[in-house]
């Protein structure tokens, strides 16, 4: 049997009232597999101890086969978990690991059969009789597996379980557990940092950024339409082009966003995308541009919708099977603050009036400010360090595009770009996209 989970405005907060969960209000169909991914700290794993009864839900509902569940223990979740440490008993052999929750919840019962019929699912027969201190972690993590897949539960929960393993392996078990997973048709949670375990694994992604959801949807949804810049820039290899940006609309010429030194100029007629650009004249914006969005040719082949650049060769990245070149464009970057944190910076706290208030407008910023996790980009230059320069002094380029091997690149070269402005994305100072225009969010698969 497998089971719906629903998260209804949940919140968490531990000490000094910092909420590490924000109103996450989220609903798994029985047999999803739901990925939760964000940095570190930002509140996934509270959200699966939330789940497993393992944390209290301060604020919000948890509701299982919509049914209240907030008070209801741990053990009547009938719930699995696999911890990133694998947290197998050193005294006991991999069988009785296996076997002891079956112990537990029926202490008359033999628990070989299914042990047995676990461990051929999982192909570690062989390492039943053997000690976790016997074990790689690898097979230590099969048997943790195998710990939560006998006891045939409704829902698997997952705590980064191969964040300990390396790259070879991780990539096998990730091919696993996705195989096991649908052939077991359970509910799954499984909460990560990595992207690509996430863009592979998932049915759905769930986006956290300080304790808030920023976005949900399959993967390809996300990838090809962020919410937000944070989206954005979480997901793909490599990580999205961010250019500060800033719309010229004049009513009798064309249209175009000045990228610093150069300018991409919007193709006429104007689609409806861009249209609604108008809006933001004389702003700054940010412009997103995946490096798949970008190919090197001359103007003179351009297609439809293409737009000429230049860059200058920074930086060459040989892949082997492609190669990640890191141009100078003249462009400034958009600074995507706390990426890789748990949570946003703190803000400035505003002055009391002398009668000890803040004030109606603050009080009402407040309000508002506790329903976001801060803002998603700055356009201001960051008042935190300066840019790490690479060991030869140079700075790192401001545009990487993805291409073939057979180019050879040199420092300083200077190369013709053409920018397909069918995948622009364009986000305004506050980070939230408004090029694809928002309406276009729904599934891309509907």
């Amino acid at each position: 049997m497998t089971r719906a989970i629903s998260l209804h405005d949940v919140s968490k907060s531990y000490t000094r009232g910092t909420r590490v969960v924000d109103r996450l209000s989220l609903d798994i169909a029985p047999g999803e597999f739901l990925v939760l991914l964000g940095p570190s700290g930002c509140g996934k794993s509270t959200v699966l101890r939330m789940i497993a009864g393992l944390e209290e839900i301060d604020e919000g509902e948890l509701l299982l086969d919509g049914e209240y569940a907030n008070d209801l223990p741990p053990s009547g979740r009938d719930m699995a978990m696999v911890f990133q440490n694998f947290a197998l008993y050193p005294s006991m052999t991999s069988r009785d690991n296996i076997g002891f929750p079956l112990r537990i919840e029926s202490p008359g019962a033999d628990p070989r059969p299914r042990v047995d019929a676990t461990a051929r699912m999982l192909g570690i027969e062989e390492l039943l009789d053997r000690f976790p201190g016997q074990l790689s972690g690898g097979e230590r993590q099969r048997v943790a597996m195998g710990r939560a897949i006998a006891r045939h539960p409704s829902a698997f929960l997952m705590d980064e379980p191969l964040s300990n393993l390396d790259a070879k392996l991780r990539n096998h078990l990730r091919a696993e557990i996705s195989a096991l997973t649908r052939e077991l048709g359970v509910t799954t949670v499984y909460v990560t940092h990595d992207q690509s375990e996430a863009m592979s694994l998932g049915d759905r992604v769930a986006v956290l950024r300080g304790g808030v959801l920023q976005q949900v949807g399959t993967p390809r949804s996300v990838y090809a339409l962020p919410r937000n810049v944070f989206a954005a820039a979480f997901i793909g290899t490599p990580r999205i082009n961010l250019l500060r940006g800033l719309v010229r609309a004049p009513l009798d010429g064309a249209m175009t966003i000045s990228l610093g030194k150069q300018y991409l100029r919007l193709p006429e007629p104007l689609s409806l995308d861009h249209q609604l650009l108008r809006v933001q004249q004389g702003r700054e914006v940010i412009v997103g541009l995946r490096s798949e969005a970008i190919r090197i040719a001359r103007p003179s082949s351009a297609r439809p919708g293409e737009m000429a650049l230049t860059g200058l060769v920074e930086h060459v990245e040989f892949q082997g099977h492609e190669v990640l070149v890191h141009f100078n464009t003249g462009s400034s970057p958009a600074v995507v603050p706390d990426l890789e944190a748990p949570r946003p910076a703190a803000r400035p706290t505003r002055r009391r009036r002398r009668d000890g208030t803040t004030g109606v407008l603050d009080r009402l910023r407040q309000r508002a400010d506790a329903l976001r996790a801060g803002p998603v980009v700055v356009l201001d230059e960051p008042p935190a360090p300066a840019p790490v320069t690479p060991p030869d002094g140079r700075l790192p380029g401001d545009l990487i595009v993805r291409t073939t091997p057979d180019i050879d690149f040199r420092h300083g070269m200077q190369v013709p770009l053409l920018v397909d402005l069918a995948h622009l994305f364009v986000f305004d100072q506050h980070g939230e996209r408004i090029c694809p225009a928002p309406a276009r969010l729904p599934d891309l698969e509907e």
